[in-house]
């Protein structure tokens, strides 16, 4: 299982996602400016692990600040960590947590302030890990034996600290003797799917088939499907789901076929404050996303093009949603709260 991201020699070290598969490459950042860079152009994505990134940026920012304006200086560093993806909630959950740990240390030695937020950073990482690995125990249940899992875009280890939130889910099932395959849309225009899911469930020895993202209700429908396990970058607090743009696609389909549609994320992920998806922020990226593919351009010069990078999924299409705490099913309202509350 490839480490996505760690704490190393007073850098963060992660692995260049829009390298792979082609190329295994780590790159280090050495100040918060640079871990900020990495989260807003892909290098590290998936919520989860943008958490961690966005803690351990906070650390490395502080380490390296003056101690005479620290104070001011935090704010600063907290704001450019802030402004670097609007949908995941997860980064904020994990700037918000550094803030508290400041909160709590100020006016101590810098020394101290420093050496207490790199090791909260380091931690997040750690119960990440742990988190996922119980989403993953809490979901084997509901993956069918012996049946294909569709998935979309990659919520697997590279989207975490470790082992994968929808991902994790199929490793925990595959753990526990389950025969499955799964299916991977290829998931436009970024391809996640196609470079980033296939990779790592590649390393795990896990039978993976890539396909386009129009070819899923043709599969939907044909039975060999027997659930669908998506990730999660925001879940509101009525049971809306945000998440990479075609899992509403992805769960009208699987609704219209009767095939079980779940989402695997942390209780971080969850905004209890927003009640409906309608109000989730919604990130929209570089039309030359869109325009090329690996630097190739496959859409005429001059074509209008949009590029939102999440889609809102109806709390309607979701049979369950799986969290380390346990199983939230329907009324959402009532099941997320509970869960968020113990």
């Amino acid at each position: 299982m490839v480490e996505t991201i760690s704490w190393t020699n007073d850098a963060v070290v992660m692995i260049d996602q829009t390298r792979l598969p082609s190329e295994e490459v780590y790159v280090s950042c050495r100040d918060h400016r640079e871990v900020a860079d990495a989260i807003r152009s892909m290098i590290i994505r998936g919520a989860p692990a943008i958490g961690v990134a966005a803690a351990m940026g906070i650390a490395l920012g502080v380490l390296k600040a003056d101690a005479t304006s620290l104070d001011s200086q935090f704010e600063v560093i907290c704001n450019s960590m802030a402004s670097t993806r609007p949908t995941a909630v997860n980064l904020f959950w994990a700037i918000e947590r550094m803030r508290k740990i400041y909160e709590s240390f100020r006016g101590r030695p810098a020394v101290e302030i420093r050496e207490r937020l790199v090791a909260e950073a380091q931690q997040i990482k750690e119960e990440d890990i742990a988190i996922n690995r119980a989403i993953g125990r809490n979901g084997v249940p509901l993956v069918p034996d012996g049946r294909t899992v569709l998935t979309h875009c990659n919520a697997g280890a590279l989207a975490t600290a470790g082992y994968g939130t929808a991902l994790g889910v199929v490793r925990a099932a595959v753990e526990a003797g389950k025969l499955i395959d799964v299916f991977a849309d290829e998931t436009r225009p970024f391809l996640q799917g196609a470079r980033l899911t296939a990779w790592e469930l590649m390393q795990d020895g896990i039978p993976t088939t890539v396909i386009t993202d129009n070819m899923a209700g043709h599969f939907l429908k044909s039975g060999r499907i027997g659930c669908v396990l998506v990730g999660a970058d925001r879940i509101a607090a009525n049971g809306d789901v945000a998440n990479k743009i075609g899992t509403y696609s992805l769960a009208v389909l699987a609704n219209e076929n009767h095939v079980p549609f779940y989402v695997a994320a942390p209780i971080s992920t969850l905004d209890l404050s927003t009640p409906s998806g309608d109000h989730i922020p919604i990130e929209y990226r570089s039309p030359e996303e869109v325009r090329r593919i690996h630097g190739v351009l496959v859409v005429p010069e001059g074509v209008a093009v949009e590029n939102p990078a999440f889609d809102v999924t109806p709390h309607r299409y979701v049979t369950a949603i799986i969290t380390e705490r346990g199983v939230a099913k329907p009324p959402y309202m009532e099941s997320l709260r509970k869960l968020a509350q113990r």
